[in-house]
């Protein structure tokens, strides 16, 4: 009679190629490729209400009007409290991602979460509203792991085939990212 042990192995999965996308965000192109207006298009397009952001009378104007170049600094102009036009107030929760913490668990999150971020990506910015990756399973252990093969960009600047372009991870310089911008207003 012999006595066998056996441990439990890790059962994993991999999923390939699996895709994230914002839905319904509005298709803008800034009216000039000023760096500001760029930015205040980019933010439009993340943000869409007018109320907000951030034309005449919205409640990020000013902040947006001010921005310096970097996100870093974008973000500390547009995290807190803002007045809209009607006098009500907004309460803006913005991160900042240098490239040094950005992780796909960050960004696969947010975009499952149905939230457009800011991307500066070789001195450009662009809004990062997708992703191609592939997922790792391992029910056994309850972990996920994930590898991201394309971040799907709008580049405001555009509005012909340009406007859609992507950060491929196999051809794509990924060092070339600056940083990330995620966004989120409250309403109290």
């Amino acid at each position: 009679m012999a006595t066998v042990s056996a441990f439990a192995q890790p059962h994993a999965w991999f999923l390939p190629n699996q895709e994230v996308r914002v839905a319904n965000l509005p298709l803008l192109t800034t009216p000039s490729a000023d760096a500001s207006a760029v930015l205040a298009t980019a933010l439009e397009t993340i943000l869409h209400d007018r109320d907000v952001c951030c034309g005449k009378g919205s409640g990020l104007e000013d902040a947006v009007l001010s921005a310096q170049s970097s996100l870093k600094a974008l973000s500390a102009k547009l995290q807190g409290r803002h007045v809209l036009g009607d006098g009500l107030s907004i309460v803006v929760r913005a991160e900042y991602f240098p490239k040094s913490s950005i992780g796909a668990p960050i960004m696969l999150k947010t975009l499952m979460d149905q939230q457009p971020m800011l991307i500066e990506w070789k001195s450009h910015l662009y809004v990062l509203y997708g992703a191609i990756y592939d997922e790792t399973r391992t029910y056994n252990l309850g972990e996920r792991q994930f590898a991201i093969r394309k971040l799907l960009l709008l580049d405001p600047r555009y509005s012909d085939k340009r406007r859609e372009t992507e950060l491929n991870g196999e051809t794509d310089d990924w060092e070339k990212i600056q940083g990330i911008l995620t966004l989120a207003v409250v309403r109290p």
